[in-house]
């Protein structure tokens, strides 16, 4: 005898057919990830062997155990020159200077061939100390230096301006108008009026200043030279090679032991093709954008961060905390006013923003409390935020966007604050339980990097459709940049051949990784093969993580 059929009415059949609705919407609309979780889960590749108490090597998985690593962001570029297209004329912003490539081109042939003329300058031979805050100044004073294969000197902090004036006496001084005091009396008080001086000025010096200055000591307005190489035939110089030391940056470790980094053309150029690999093809760097930095040209991260907005032909300018030389003892707080300092300048509204933690956990501390003052949506648009970054997505265009955020950030940043698209922290660690809460505010890619003096580049630089939150006190640095070997050395044996996680100290090698010397080195030699191999220490501690993204202690 067959079975009865349930009895079933209307309203079973509508709430059946509600329920099949809800089930499709929500399978259909649930946002995508934007990155596959494989390639999440498999970030480095890793070599099968070790030697014992060291790490296996770690490689960027895009760039493979086998694949070559990227020296330049083009064939056709090889030296710093070559970071100023020719096919490209568009003019675009430098810190309010309004200049195309050509224009660019010929201020640097000009202020090249003044230098050799007045300043006595000799090809190959002489050095400069550059001190200059980040400017137009400083760019056009790099190429031309660079293109007579004359080195250059930086200090990444004012404080080892003594040490090095005195370690390695330059050429000549390339400064501002309003430092040239304190450049005197430093030659005065290490007794060197016997020796011939040449200081080049930016700007208009006092005649206080002018009143002080000895026989010996050659003051050049930037002006005047820039004049001299308009008014006489341009000198070429024989191309440098790659491998030229073109500039040495001097930094101090945590010890207080000052060192430098010598960076070649080529150090230069990987350092740039890593820089534009922290976005991916479909987000690229193009001409609309406006790269802003928090990271002074002084250092080997901040001159690959500028010569890839060079490169690129997009607008640029830096934040008021890179300077490292002030007048009348100011300084500058890495705050909330910082991070929007570049607003001074006449430049478009930043899309592409080089920062320091600081930096970002202030704006984002901003606009979370704006965002607050909307009482009954916020809730609920925190929670849908959320949840999409749990799935690994996230957009600027959301409903939630529209109706509470995009006004917050208006109010914080001010009209310009929707051009933004993407943010790149680096240089100090980042809270672990920072990031999640800095997308969801901004609704853009938030790339976390690990810089180091000694690169011209990223070291480690996170996905930046990465939109997991693993837990840890410190946000992970990703894996290596695609140019850059890392492993670690002192790890406990016991623990990696358990399974366990390595964790030792980070060492590193690749060609954007300058050639570290003491205070006592010269500066001007040329990196051999053997050298090119071998590993530099960064003195960071790192755990690598089991999808290969490291994270420093």
């Amino acid at each position: 005898m067959p079975l009865p059929l349930p009895a079933t009415d209307d309203t079973t059949i509508l709430l059946g057919l509600i329920a099949a609705t809800v089930f499709l919407l929500n399978s259909l609309y649930k946002p995508q990830p934007l990155v596959h979780p494989i390639l999440l889960g498999r970030q480095s590749d890793v070599a099968r062997v070790r030697n014992p108490g060291e790490s296996a090597i770690y490689r960027n998985y895009g760039t493979g155990l086998m694949g070559r690593f990227p020296l330049r962001p083009a064939k056709d570029v090889h030296i710093l020159a070559d970071m100023l297209k020719p096919d490209s004329d568009a003019p675009r912003m430098l810190w309010s200077t309004r200049i195309s490539n050509p224009q660019l081109q010929d201020r640097v042939a000009a202020f090249g061939t003044g230098l050799l003329r007045l300043a006595g300058l000799e090809v190959g031979e002489s050095n400069v100390l550059l001190l200059l805050n980040d400017c137009i100044e400083f760019v056009v004073a790099d190429l031309a230096l660079a293109s007579h294969s004359i080195p250059s000197f930086t200090i990444t902090a004012s404080s080892l301006l003594s040490s090095v004036l005195e370690a390695h006496p330059p050429s000549a001084i390339i400064t501002h108008a309003f430092m040239l005091p304190q450049i005197l009396e430093l030659i005065y008080d290490a007794g060197e009026t016997n020796r011939n001086h040449t200081i080049i000025v930016v700007g208009e010096p006092s005649a206080q200043a002018m009143a002080t200055v000895a026989s010996s000591v050659k003051v050049l307005l930037w002006t005047d030279v820039e004049r001299e190489g308009v008014r006489v035939q341009k000198i070429i110089s024989p191309i440098p090679k790659p491998n030229d030391v073109f500039t040495v940056s001097f930094f101090s470790t945590e010890s207080g032991q000052i060192q430098g980094a010598q960076l070649t053309h080529e150090n230069i150029t990987a350092g740039v093709a890593a820089v534009r690999a922290l976005l991916p093809l479909s987000h690229a760097f193009s001409q609309l954008d406006t790269v802003v930095s928090a990271h002074s040209l002084s250092t080997a991260y901040g001159r690959a961060v500028a010569y890839t907005a060079l490169y690129e032909g997009t607008s640029f300018a830096t934040l008021n905390s890179s300077k490292l030389f002030y007048e009348d003892d100011a300084t500058t707080q890495i705050d909330l006013a910082d991070a929007l300092s570049a607003k001074a300048y006449k430049n478009p509204p930043t899309t592409v923003a080089f920062v320091k933690p600081g930096h970002l956990q202030a704006l984002v501390d901003a606009i979370l409390k704006q965002a607050r003052k909307s009482f009954f949506l916020f809730p609920l648009a925190w929670r849908h935020k959320m949840a999409g970054i749990s799935e690994g997505y996230l957009s600027k265009e959301s409903l939630w966007d529209r109706l509470v955020f995009d006004a917050a950030r208006a109010h914080v940043a001010g009209d310009g604050s929707g051009a933004l698209r993407a943010v790149i922290v680096s240089e100090g660690p980042l809270p672990g339980d920072a990031l999640t809460p800095a997308r969801g505010s901004l609704s853009i890619p938030v790339i976390n990097c690990f810089s180091h003096p000694l690169v011209s580049g990223p070291v480690l630089a996170s996905h930046a459709l990465d939109l997991q939150d693993l837990g840890t006190k410190v946000a992970h640095s990703g894996p290596p940049s695609i140019n850059v070997e890392a492993k670690l050395v002192g790890v406990d044996d016991e623990v990696i051949e358990g399974g366990g996680d390595p964790s030792g100290v980070l060492m590193i090698r690749g060609p954007p990784v300058g050639k570290l010397g003491s205070m006592e080195a010269s500066y001007v030699s040329i990196p051999g093969s053997e050298e090119a191999e071998a590993w530099s220490g960064t003195g960071i501690r790192a755990t690598v993580l089991p999808n290969g993204a490291f994270v420093l202690s």
